[in-house]
């Protein structure tokens, strides 16, 4: 009887122990097979995350990758988020499985500022982008193009370094003066015009205006976005102030395109064609207008009729303009805070271009050293600091966790660029560290270093943009000497939104330094 029990007893533990290994190993594979979220902050209830957010994400998104590694979630609202700050992370999301993560995350902004996603910069992964990029960057970006319109961007340049002539010894706005000068740039480009020379200063000021106010509602965070049962309420009024803006911006495009129209209509197609291959100048609207007569596009070139077009044409004036200046006023900035950088950089210019002639787009590839400074100021200072946060379109582990469907993601550029453990003395402004071979361009193949993104959602404007950034740095470094007012002091904290701007405008004194005063008219 006894041993039947100490018998029974003993099959009892022995099933315990069984049941116990069989439990571990049926959990264990369903972890594998179905691995976890990433670990996060609790937050509130129904809020999440959202009450603790300040204006600042990229500086709380590093704090908080310090506590819970380089991904983590975290609620804002009913919206589950993810973070990442790895290279490795980062090339995952953007290279291997970047089909993927191809989407965007629609916001309330993005989606009425383009008209649902009629843009390049926030349309959903599929068809309908791939053509408009494909046509954007085969046609609008290509080599052919950009050559085309380089006599519309010297002449604005010279422009902007005579004004900058007259005001010699008198402080003024780098970032105003630079964003000024890149709406004329850019509207130049446009339709061969400049917004002053059709209508006056006024509406380029209104221009200036509202394309900083679209970058900062693209940016800033909307409770609406965050719990979908208040969007009606429009508590922030985010949606209001969308709608006004585009609504400025229909106008302004219409005009656009109706000045396009009449010079067509009053020259004739064929001797429009041929004056502006003669003159090798050939504007991006007049450029579309080829396009859809060579039966390459399907849209009407009226922009009260085709969101596509106002869409396309708000991508790049938007993208053209504000990342850009906000650029030139950074680099400013590092390059006064370093005199000896200065000293190089206009060292470099006098040597390459020389004191009697201006800075042209051909000397551009030989400024190694430019090109390094401008590199370091966007490790620094990445113009987009989170990137535009991308949407997963079926749930997939990444770094052995699981990333919803649906979820918003971010890839933070800005911590990667200032992580210890990736870049020797992070903190300190050091452009020698991309001289010679470094392996770092603006291509997005170097997951260190992401200033435009990467794969398939990369910034397509990146041509552009590098190309103008450099020539209007150039121009202004090797024309005049720049030094601050008397008892000013330079500071770089940042004010953020979809574009991270400095946070208090770079004023600075020009001095010209170039030998004949007949190259600054």
């Amino acid at each position: 009887m006894e041993s039947n029990m100490i018998n029974g007893v003993a099959l009892a533990v022995l099933v315990m122990i069984l049941s116990v290994f069989i439990f571990v190993a049926v959990f264990r594979r369903f972890q594998d097979a179905h691995p976890p979220l990433p670990p996060g902050p609790r937050g509130l209830p129904f809020l999440g995350y959202l009450p603790f957010l300040g204006t600042h994400l990229h500086h709380e998104f590093t704090k908080l990758a310090e506590t819970y590694g380089p991904i983590y979630k975290l609620w804002l609202g009913n919206k589950l988020c993810v973070v990442i700050s790895s290279p490795l992370l980062a090339k995952e999301i953007c290279r291997e499985q970047d089909v993927v993560f191809a989407n965007r995350d629609m916001t309330v902004a993005a989606s009425t500022l383009t008209y649902g996603g009629k843009d390049i910069a926030f349309a959903e992964y599929g068809p309908y982008w791939r053509k408009m990029r494909k046509l954007f960057v085969r046609e609008m970006m290509s080599n052919s193009t950009l050559d085309a319109c380089y006599s519309l961007r010297r002449r604005e340049l010279r422009k902007c370094v005579t004004s900058f002539y007259e005001k010699a010894g008198s402080p003024v706005d780098i970032g105003e003066s630079s964003l000024f000068l890149l709406i004329n740039m850019i509207t130049a480009m446009l339709w061969g015009n400049t917004l002053e020379e059709d209508k006056g200063k006024s509406l380029s000021s209104e221009l200036r205006k509202v394309s900083g106010e679209m970058m900062v509602i693209l940016g800033k965070p909307n409770i609406s976005d965050f719990l979908p049962t208040l969007e009606r309420f429009d508590i922030q009024g985010v949606r209001r102030q969308a709608e006004r803006l585009t609504s400025w911006f229909e106008n302004f495009l219409n005009f656009v395109i109706s000045r396009a129209n009449e010079g067509i209509a009053n020259k004739g197609v064929e001797k429009e064609k041929k004056m502006r291959n003669d003159e090798k100048k050939k504007d991006i609207v007049h450029l579309f207008l080829d396009l859809q007569r060579e039966g390459k596009v399907n849209v009407t070139m009226s922009a009260s009729e085709n969101q596509e077009l106002r869409a396309f044409l708000t991508d790049i004036v938007l993208g053209g303009t504000d990342t850009t200046s906000t650029m030139v006023e950074w680099v400013m900035a590092e390059l006064m805070q370093h005199r000896d950088v200065l000293e190089k950089a206009v060292g470099e210019l006098t040597e390459e271009v020389g004191l009697d002639n201006m800075v042209e787009e051909f000397h551009l590839p030989k400024l190694k050293y430019l090109d390094a400074v401008i590199k370091e100021t966007f490790r620094l200072h990445p113009a987009v600091p989170l990137l535009l946060p991308r949407c997963p379109s079926q749930s997939v582990v990444v770094g052995r966790y699981t990333i919803p469907k649906g979820t918003k993601l971010f890839v933070n550029a800005w911590a990667i660029h200032r992580d210890p453990q990736l870049w020797e003395y992070p903190l300190e402004f050091r452009p020698e560290r991309f001289l010679g071979d470094s392996g770092f361009d603006f291509s997005g193949n170097n997951f260190m270093y992401l200033p435009f993104g990467s794969g398939r959602r990369i910034c397509p404007g990146l041509p552009l943009a590098e190309k103008m950034l450099k020539y209007i740095l150039a121009s202004l470094l090797h024309s005049f000497e720049w030094e601050l007012p008397d008892g000013a002091e330079l500071e770089f904290s940042d004010k953020f939104g979809l574009v991270c701007r400095k946070m208090n405008p770079l004023v600075a004194i020009p001095r010209p330094r170039l030998f004949s005063t007949e190259l600054y008219m």
